[in-house]
C-alpha cells in the first residue's frame, strides 16, 4: 500500500476514539490533553498535518515531532513514550504520532493554569476524567483480584442506580445518601464488575445500572 493510499484511508475514517486531526502543533500543554486522553483510553494516533475537514496541509515534520515529545515527555506526568511515523503525500509531509495505552493511568497533563488533569478519550474529544474514573484507575492497581462484597452502603447505592434514570455523581450522592468518597468508591467496584456503566452526554458523566449483569453474577 502506498503512503497516499494509506493516508487517505485513515483521513476517511474521520476523526474517532482513537484518531484524531491536527493542523499543526504549536502549543504543547494543548497537545498533552490528546496525549493523556488517548494513554487512558484506549491508545490513538493524531495525524498532524491533517485539517479538521480531512484536508491535508503538511507540516515540517523535525518541528512536529519535537514538539509532540515535549508534550509527551515534560507536560505529561508520568512521561509517555509517542512513536513517529512520517508520510510523504502529494508534496506534503504528514506526522502520525501514535500513544498506546497507558499501564500507568492517570496519565495526567498539566495545564496553562498550572494544574494537573486527567483526560479521556470519549467519541472524537478530550474530556477531563471524573472522580470515577480516578478512582477506577486506582482500584485496578491497589485492588486486582479483590472480590465484591455488599454491603447496607452498596445496596443503598444500587437502589439509587435502579431508578432507570441516569444520575450525575452529585444526584447519586444525594440519593445514595452515604457521602461522595464512599459513593465514588462504591460505584468505581460497581462498574469494575460490570454492575454500572458510565456515560457521557450534554458535557456531562451520568451513570445507572447495567441491567445485563445481574447482582450475583
Amino acid at each position: 500500500m502506498t503512503h497516499k493510499s494509506y493516508l487517505h484511508r485513515l483521513i476517511d475514517e474521520g476523526e474517532h476514539q482513537r484518531q484524531d486531526f491536527k493542523y499543526k502543533v504549536a502549543d504543547a500543554a494543548k497537545l498533552a490533553r490528546s496525549v493523556s486522553a488517548f494513554a487512558n483510553t484506549e491508545g490513538g494516533r493524531l495525524l498532524i498535518g491533517v485539517r479538521d475537514d480531512g484536508h491535508i496541509s503538511g507540516v515540517r515534520s523535525e518541528e512536529e515531532i519535537y514538539m509532540m515529545s515535549v508534550a509527551g515527555g515534560d507536560y505529561c506526568r508520568p512521561a509517555t513514550a509517542i512513536s513517529f511515523e512520517t508520510l510523504s503525500v502529494e508534496g506534503r509531509t504528514v506526522v502520525i504520532a501514535t500513544v498506546e495505552t497507558s499501564t500507568q493511568k492517570p496519565v495526567r497533563a498539566l495545564g496553562e493554569d498550572g494544574k494537573w488533569r486527567a483526560y479521556v478519550r470519549i467519541a472524537d474529544e478530550n474530556i477531563v476524567a471524573s472522580p470515577v474514573h480516578l478512582r477506577l484507575w486506582h482500584d485496578e492497581t491497589a485492588t486486582r483480584g479483590q472480590l465484591f462484597s455488599m454491603g447496607e452502603a452498596e445496596h443503598h447505592v444500587i437502589a439509587a442506580l435502579e431508578t432507570g434514570t441516569p444520575l450525575t455523581l452529585s444526584q447519586l450522592v444525594r440519593k445514595a445518601g452515604v457521602g461522595r468518597y464512599k459513593t465514588i468508591a462504591i460505584l468505581s467496584r460497581l462498574i469494575r464488575f460490570g454492575l454500572a456503566k458510565c456515560l457521557y452526554e450534554d458535557g456531562r458523566f451520568f451513570f445507572q445500572r447495567d441491567f445485563l449483569t445481574p447482582i450475583g453474577h
